[in-house]
């Protein structure tokens, strides 16, 4: 019994297991994050065959509306999907070289995953995706380890 929780753990600690539960993270939190904002949107598709969309009957419009919310809600969710994974997996991958928990796996972890999501755009674009993406690994990493959050001195907190 102690041996298959054993297991168990060390499977849900697992660099590939990390990194798919990431990336499906990122996919359902990037159409969601496409939704809403795609709700907001003001910028409205073209019409179908060429017409206006003001011209169209409602039920048209609507149906486009939503074709183009789908296909929007889709592309993000594949782009937070895939940089959730490679960030999640290059982080695990990086601490277990390193044996080491601390802030610079996040960091070094961003500047791969900026880099290389950046690298068929141009050596510029490669530096500045990892300057980018490290910047904010570490600012998160930052504060997600900040110590002053202490519970408070008595119950009237």
């Amino acid at each position: 019994m102690i041996q298959q929780m054993q297991w168990g753990e060390e499977f849900w600690k697992s660099c590939p297991v990390k990194s798919v539960m990431a990336g499906g993270a990122g996919f359902v939190l990037g159409g969601a994050f496409s939704l809403l904002m795609g709700s907001m949107a003001y910028d409205v598709p073209v019409g179908m065959g060429g017409q206006p969309m003001s011209d169209l009957p409602l039920k048209q419009q609507f149906k486009a509306q939503v074709k183009d919310l789908g296909t929007k809600m889709w592309s993000s969710a594949k782009s937070f999907g895939k940089i959730g994974a490679i960030f999640s997996g290059v982080e695990c991958s990086i601490e277990a070289l390193r044996a080491k928990n601390d802030i610079y796996n996040g960091i070094a972890a961003g500047c791969i995953t900026g880099g290389g999501l950046a690298l068929k755009s141009g050596p510029q674009a490669t530096l500045t995706g990892c300057a980018a993406f490290a910047l904010f690994s570490g600012a998160v990493d930052l504060y997600l380890r900040k110590d002053d959050h202490l519970p408070p001195t008595t119950d009237e907190d």
